[in-house]
């Protein structure tokens, strides 16, 4: 099916794509995380800090998509604009593969699904699991060549349907809400290991990050949007509307079950949870909202990837071959590279203890560079005045707003820990191997003195983190 030289989406449209981003993966698997890391106390203060932070971080992005509508690729354009073209390709880079990895773990949770009821799925690791996730990599690969304006119709469907069971979800566990249990569970609950608040809140973080990504998601797809403006409202629409979703999720089971027994549940544990209260068909109804949900995530974060991965090909970030459209306007280049990433990772989960979550905390910490240097360069603009009268209101308020976002994400890169620290080292010095062949096709320097620097702290971190894999000190 060809598509219109102008494809245009209006606000609804780009606000599906940002809920479609968001709600995924993470939403189904909050009971268990949560219930297994802290009580309902440290998931407030959890949900209060990850709510903050990503709020002015939605506010970031609102700002820099009416202030620099020239950067209309989004993340990377960013910080390519404020700090240089080795940095640009980073956030370019890192937002792109931990994207790709993203996807790898919603093809993870599926299988894990469809596990509880056919044990060849196992945890969604096994042989048969991975061949099936493979098939349907591909199948999605081919739907998506047809068209972006096709497939963000099709994403739209789906965000519409996948909400159903949660708030079904949310509704049945209001009426089956029981407050001494709540109470009993607040500070931790009995028979949970003794940690301090601050221990249980800092294992919750990587999480709260996952479940937020696509936040970006109308930024990334600025360049379609009818009006300039609605990239800004579909942000902070999609922001409100699934945070109250994912705090309803977190909190509510701590009401029904004690927190030992949430702890112990299969993921994604909204389907054990609901079986719970009303009975098996709970557990259907919940996984059939799983797979729908996982696999419009999938879709839409597929579309982000290979844009991502165009947009940094057009601005000479990434090899020319990577600009390359087919006649339906799609990206291929980008898109049969980002598939094909996707598709090791898959592979590559055979090997792993627990794929979904080593999937969810990789894909957190790769994405939170980006979105630092996104608050970083939104910082730099409002201390400079860039696009700002001297001396205003709303250069103040912004540069406050971008100052807590970058604090914020700095202080989530430290609190996911070393490890994941490293594990994105061993992606980001290989990945500049990209790097070096776009700065060869144009003939300019590979890197200045600065740039070295970076290269040089990524190629250490790299080397310590294969040694940590090899000697089992580092374990996936």
């Amino acid at each position: 099916m060809a598509i219109k030289a102008e494809q245009k989406l209006p606000l609804f449209a780009l606000t599906g794509m940002v809920v479609g981003s968001m709600v995924g993966a993470g939403i189904f698997s909050l009971p268990r995380t949560f219930g297994g890391a802290t009580g309902p106390f440290g998931a407030i203060i959890a949900w209060s800090i990850a709510g903050g932070g990503m709020y002015m971080l939605a506010r970031v992005f609102q700002s820099l998509a009416e202030r620099k509508p020239d950067l209309d690729a989004g993340v990377f354009a960013y910080a390519k604009a404020g700090f240089g073209d080795y940095p640009g390709f980073l956030s370019a880079f890192g937002y792109w593969i931990g994207s790709c990895i993203g996807n790898v773990s919603y093809w993870v949770l599926i299988k894990s699904t469809l596990g509880a009821f056919f044990p060849v799925f196992g945890d969604g690791n096994t042989v048969t699991a991975i061949v099936v996730a493979s098939v349907g990599i591909w199948l999605f690969h081919f739907m998506i060549l047809r068209g972006v304006q096709q497939a963000a119709f099709i994403n739209t469907v789906v965000t519409i349907a996948k909400i159903v069971p949660i708030l079904v979800f949310i509704l049945i566990l209001i009426f089956a809400f029981k407050a001494d249990l709540f109470r009993a569970s607040f500070y931790g609950g009995e028979g949970m290991p003794e940690t301090s608040l601050l221990e249980q809140v800092r294992a919750t973080m990587l999480v709260t990050v996952f479940v937020f990504l696509g936040i970006e998601g109308a930024s990334v797809y600025s360049r379609y949007a009818k009006e300039r403006s609605d990239v800004g409202k579909a942000t902070i629409l999609g922001f409100v509307g699934v945070t109250g979703l994912m705090v309803a999720v977190t909190l509510l089971p701590y009401g029904v079950l004690a927190r030992s027994d949430l702890a112990g549940m299969r993921q994604p544990s909204m389907a054990p949870m609901l079986e719970a209260v009303v009975g098996p068909w709970g557990a259907v109804f919940i996984s059939i909202g799983v797979l729908i949900s996982v696999l419009g995530a999938y879709l839409a974060w597929s579309l982000i990837c290979a844009e991502v991965m165009f947009a940094a090909a057009k601005s000479r970030d990434m090899p020319k071959l990577f600009a390359r459209e087919n006649r339906n306007r799609v990206p291929a280049a980008a898109l049969w590279l980002t598939n094909i990433i996707v598709q090791l990772f898959v592979i590559s989960t055979y090997w792993s203890q627990d794929a979904f979550a080593l999937m969810l905390n990789l894909t957190s910490a790769m994405s939170l560079i980006p979105y630092f240097l996104v608050a970083a360069y939104a910082v730099l603009i409002a201390n400079r005045g860039e696009s700002y009268e001297a001396l205003s209101v709303e250069r103040r308020r912004d540069l406050t707003i971008a100052a807590i976002a970058a604090l914020y994400t700095l202080f989530m890169i430290i609190a996911g820990g070393l490890k994941f620290v490293l594990l994105s080292a061993v992606l980001y010095a290989p990945g500049t191997l990209l790097y070096f062949w776009a700065r060869r096709e144009q003939g300019e320097r590979i890197f200045t003195p600065i740039e070295w620097l970076i290269f040089l702290a990524a190629a250490i971190g790299c080397v310590i983190g294969i040694y940590g894999l090899a000697t089992g000190s580092i374990t996936i």
